[in-house]
């Protein structure tokens, strides 16, 4: 049931998904992994959105060359508290209506079960495949969808992963490069991108929409083209 408060502050998206799809995201808890350039507008959007929990997970500190991307930290965060700790006050005041997690590590296969128990959509926002692989192994095992995007430069991608439902992460990129470090990247790049994995997460907590599944969106901001690669 949602307060007059909350019918007041979501009224605009109340106008596209009804009372049903925000309690929806009311009840829902999203697990952001990596609050860097592309976690930043995702943590920030699903928290205005009025998603009732959601879990950030980082293992870094900020430093002074995040913060031409990564919005959610500030240069009083630099070399003080952990990405997930710097994001959480701030996203509390966006939104104190909504309960904000951390968890403060590296995920791996012993404890990313502990770490992303009973959470219904998992946003990758990293960096590297490694660790997208581990997150694409754990959403398969435990029937979980997982919105992935990458960016680099002013190009980034996007795509959603439904378990039983689309390809894997490790079928659609098979040969995955290595992480790359001090790779380009404009901080409105990782703006559009993380605002997509974010109406992704929407979409598929409400039922809304007709989310990414089997097409990988690329997007050249450089040349001003948004391309949908079919999967299947």
């Amino acid at each position: 049931m949602l307060s007059d408060r909350e019918l007041e502050r979501y009224d605009r998206q109340l106008r596209i998904f009804g009372e049903g799809g925000q309690e929806k995201l009311k009840n829902a808890r999203v697990a952001v992994i990596g609050v860097g350039g592309l976690g930043s507008p995702v943590a920030y959007y699903l928290t205005a959105a009025g998603v009732g929990k959601i879990l950030l997970v980082d293992e870094q500190t900020p430093e002074l060359s995040n913060l031409n991307r990564q919005i959610l930290h500030w240069e009083e965060d630099l070399s003080k508290n952990p990405k997930p700790l710097s994001a959480k006050w701030k996203l509390e005041k966006l939104n104190p209506d909504i309960k904000i997690e951390t968890f403060v590590g590296h995920l791996d296969e012993g404890n990313i079960g502990d770490a992303l128990q009973d959470v219904d959509v998992i946003v990758d926002c990293l960096d590297n495949f490694e660790t997208r692989f581990l997150l694409d192994d754990f959403a398969h095992k435990r029937s979980i969808p997982l919105v992935h995007g990458a960016v680099e430069g002013l190009f980034g991608q996007v795509t959603t992963i439904i378990p039983g439902k689309t390809l894997r992460l490790r079928e659609i990129f098979p040969r995955a490069p290595g992480k790359k470090e001090n790779f380009p990247i404009l901080g409105a790049t990782a703006g559009v991108i993380g605002s997509i994995q974010a109406a992704e997460v929407v979409k598929l907590i409400t039922g809304f929409g007709e989310p990414l599944a089997n097409k990988l969106l690329i997007v050249d901001l450089e040349h001003n083209s948004f391309d949908v690669v079919e999967l299947e």
